[in-house]
């Protein structure tokens, strides 16, 4: 029988298992529980597809993507693998034949969606067939799903935890690349996996160059960041449906050709915008956070936010979609207090219980403290997740570090205008308060005689909302949405405006120009070596099409790269190409071999 190592090799084409595979793929292999958290690109679906071929019957993989289970399946029908889908895309008699490969043992892996495997028929099939010893074992993808309180949150994963209850001999594993410590304890308690083994790798990716800008003028910034990054693909999320469909306008208008994705659209449409944006090179896709969970495009260059995100935990998973294939990707956001006072409202309107609002907060206050932390992006990110790191200098904070000074005195003033106002204005108001601007409404108010009017007068407006935003990623302010957006003070300001406690606060500066440079090459080849490069992507791209598959489902762009450098000249020259396994090679081994041989002349 095969060992884990040699289908890894033989099947799939790589030389080595990377980070915990190994560890978790025997784990599961030999009958254990797993619960497995593992940064997105990290190779997650390897640890269940191969325990799949290694154990007798077939796997069955719970996943919430119907758009994208037929990609799934078609990627490893590439590889040889016997995989297919149950969901509600399929007719009668493909669900039948299906069923069918099922009882006949001619199916590896079936990828099923949580509600119809929930369902009284595909109970019946799998009770059927545990009786018989066939299934070998259970995947939970997106297992953050559970999360009652998360942002992708889906009921029927709450139904999961009857998989062990009527089937308590098959291993279960669960996976999903992103919890902060709540919602892992959920997984657990929900999924009924109180006794299986917990594999935490690195949240970190190293790829993944961050940077967080003040929003001033969005889109004139969006548009900044973009250049040079035309006929690359991307992901720009916004926080509204009106704003998506008229950035995705705006974007095409400019030359970068995007298409809209929102739960408003009709699904018809988002599926389509969907299979275009995996199938099609250099497009954008403008969206809400109802776009992403899944997509396994591994060549997405970047991710760029036009607002802020609910909580860190959803910045990292909506960022961590940029650079799956390991080469250098961006993460860009800008961000300013109209957005925290969005997403406050957002928490506030819930329907949560209390105890749930609160972390929610946190979850929000986390996310600012990292916008606005004067070290290094990663270092933040990844203590979020309980992870230590050093600084990455891949970062705007480490390639063009902020100054740094004793803001006591200023957090004092801005404060103090809080308190002396009432704690009933939004930013715009205190920061003429403390400019020193005798406005129409500062004078109706009769804010002109305050003690704290003018005390700010040597610097400007820009440097105020810089530092009432700091002091509200502190902790020290916050927005009161029942006032319409009004600063009021925390326990935490007590302090502070006492003079007990300094607040040091970073001072926006102009970046320099090599911080907003292109964090790639990915693609670094030269002269005949890019020659045969474009030339084995336009075979892809007309093979893909061909079949009606995404083209990395039918090689990576890492793999055309080794192709074009090392121009193997024999099948037993190809096996060595990472990403080329055994069906591969059978398949399009001539092909390939013709293409590279031709290039020489």
């Amino acid at each position: 029988m095969a060992t884990a190592l040699e289908i890894l090799q033989r099947t799939f084409g790589y030389p080595a298992f990377r980070g915990r595979q190994a560890d978790i793929i025997g784990h599961v292999a030999d009958g254990g529980d797993a619960l497995v958290l593992m940064p997105t690109g990290g190779g997650k679906s390897l640890c269940y597809q191969i325990p799949a071929l290694l154990r007798s019957g077939t796997a069955i993989v719970v996943s919430p993507l119907i758009a994208l289970m037929q990609d799934q399946v078609d990627a490893l029908t590439q590889l040889g693998v016997r995989a297919a889908c149950l969901n509600s895309t399929l007719g009668w008699s493909e669900i039948q034949a299906v069923e069918k490969g099922l009882f006949s043992g001619n199916l590896d892996l079936v990828y099923i969606a949580p509600e119809r495997l929930l369902t009284e028929r595909s109970l019946a099939i799998l009770d059927r067939l545990y009786a018989d010893g066939r299934i070998a074992l259970f995947a939970i993808d997106e297992a953050h799903c559970v999360s009652q309180w998360g942002h992708d949150f889906r009921p029927e994963y709450l139904q999961l935890s009857a998989l062990h209850e009527r089937y308590p001999a098959v291993p279960r594993i669960a996976l999903t690349a992103t919890a902060d410590a709540a919602t892992r304890e959920e997984m657990i308690n929900r999924l009924g996996l109180g006794e299986a083994r917990v594999f935490l790798s690195s949240f970190d990716r190293p790829n993944i160059r961050y940077t967080v800008v003040e929003k001033d003028t969005p889109k004139k910034q969006l548009l900044g960041f973009l250049a040079g990054r035309r006929g690359e693909a991307g992901i720009v999320y916004c926080l509204s449906r009106k704003k998506v469909e008229e950035t995705a306008d705006w974007l095409t208008a400019q030359g970068y050709p995007a298409l809209p994705y929102h739960a408003g659209l009709p699904a018809e449409t988002r599926a389509a915008n969907q299979r275009r944006f995996l199938r099609e090179d250099g497009l954008v896709m403008v969206a809400t956070i109802a776009f992403g969970m899944g997509i396994d495009k591994p060549d997405v260059r970047f991710v760029a936010h036009l607002d802020l995100p609910k909580s860190i935990e959803a910045y990292y998973q909506e960022t961590g979609r940029a650079g799956r294939d390991g080469e250098p990707a961006e993460a860009w956001m800008t961000y300013g207090m109209q957005d925290v006072a969005l997403q406050q409202a957002r928490i506030a309107e819930s329907a949560a219980a209390d105890a749930q609002k609160r972390l929610e907060t946190q979850r929000l206050t986390a996310l600012l403290a990292y916008c606005e932390a004067p070290r290094c992006r990663r270092q933040v990110l990844l203590d979020y997740f309980g992870e230590h790191a050093e600084p990455c200098g891949n970062c705007d904070v480490c390639l063009d570090p902020p100054e740094c000074w004793d803001g006591t005195v200023a957090a004092q003033k801005a404060l103090s205008a809080v308190y002396r106002t009432g704690m009933r204005f939004g930013v715009a108001h205190l920061v003429d308060i403390l400019r020193g601007k005798a406005t129409d409404k500062v004078k109706q108010w009769g804010h002109d005689s305050l003690p704290t009017f003018g005390v700010g007068a040597d610097l400007d407006d820009g440097a105020w909302r810089t530092i009432i935003r700091q002091l509200a990623a502190a902790g020290l302010l916050q927005v009161d949405l029942s006032e319409h957006g009004a600063l009021k003070l925390t326990e935490a300001a007590r302090p502070v405006l006492r003079g007990e406690q300094a607040v040091e606060l970073r001072r926006t500066v102009r970046r320099k120009a090599a911080a907003t440079k292109t964090a790639r090459a990915p693609i670094d080849l030269a002269g005949a070596d890019a020659e045969l490069f474009e030339t084995l992507r336009h075979w892809r791209s007309d093979t893909a099409r061909e079949q009606g598959v995404p083209a990395y489902v039918i090689l990576h762009d890492r793999t055309l790269k080794e192709l074009a450098e090392v121009r193997p000249h024999s099948y037993g020259h190809l096996s060595t190409i990472t990403g080329l396994g055994a069906a591969k090679i059978e398949r399009y081994g001539e092909e390939l071999l013709e293409l590279i041989a031709a290039s020489a002349h």
